[in-house]
């Protein structure tokens, strides 16, 4: 697999460089630029070409879903991981509609950010489970008829299921007993019977089934 190319957004200067230096030393991951604001994000994005924007929301002249609300039209292949320390509901779901793949908090641990980055890089959403937790209560879709949810298997649920507690696709393998990659063939299956296109939007249906 090639390097994941992450391009930082963090106006703290110590965990800018704490974040360049966990990656660098990663095998797999790629630092394209680290930058202490968003002013130049376009520019940015264009030249150093990201796989992952790792980004903070509260900083200076345009906070973080500003300038997600900038990137996602013009570069809608570039995903976005959220690494803050809000957890308050506005934030969050302002976040997400504005187009964020990820939320984690800061006080994640580097293993789970790094494995973040490898499961949005690999078409996942990864959220901290107080975060999937409040996306799961709080967000608003149509729910699914009851016919939907009626094909997913048991253990395309059961996936369902670890999914609403925040578990990653690596710890959903190990809970289940079976490989990454059957977890994310049940994850393109639940997809597909749910008519959906993202984790978010499968767990919104789960919970209003």
């Amino acid at each position: 697999m090639e390097d994941i190319r992450v391009l930082i957004y963090e106006d703290n200067r110590s965990l800018r460089e704490a974040l360049c230096f966990m990656l660098e030393s990663t095998e797999g991951f790629l630092v394209a630029g680290a930058y202490e604001d968003c002013t130049g994000i376009l520019r940015q994005v264009r030249e150093h070409g990201p796989d992952v924007l790792l980004m903070d929301i509260d900083m200076p002249h345009l906070s973080g879903i500003e300038a997600i609300k900038l990137v996602k039209p013009k570069f809608p292949q570039v995903n976005i991981l959220m690494l803050t320390v809000f957890d308050d509901d506005e934030r969050v779901f302002e976040a997400i509609k504005a187009g964020a793949t990820g939320y984690l908090l800061k006080k994640a641990p580097p293993g789970r950010i790094l494995e973040a980055l490898t499961e949005i890089y690999e078409g996942g959403a990864p959220m901290s489970p107080a975060i999937a937790r409040k996306v799961i209560l709080n967000l608003h879709t149509t729910p699914a008829h009851v016919e939907e949810i009626a094909r997913l298997t048991a253990r395309e649920l059961e996936i369902l299921q670890l999914l609403s507690e925040g578990k990653s696709m690596k710890m959903i393998a190990d809970s289940c007993f079976i490989a990454v990659h059957t977890v994310r063939t049940h994850v393109k299956r639940i997809y597909e019977k749910l008519q959906v296109h993202s984790v978010t939007e499968a767990l919104a249906k789960f919970h209003k089934r």
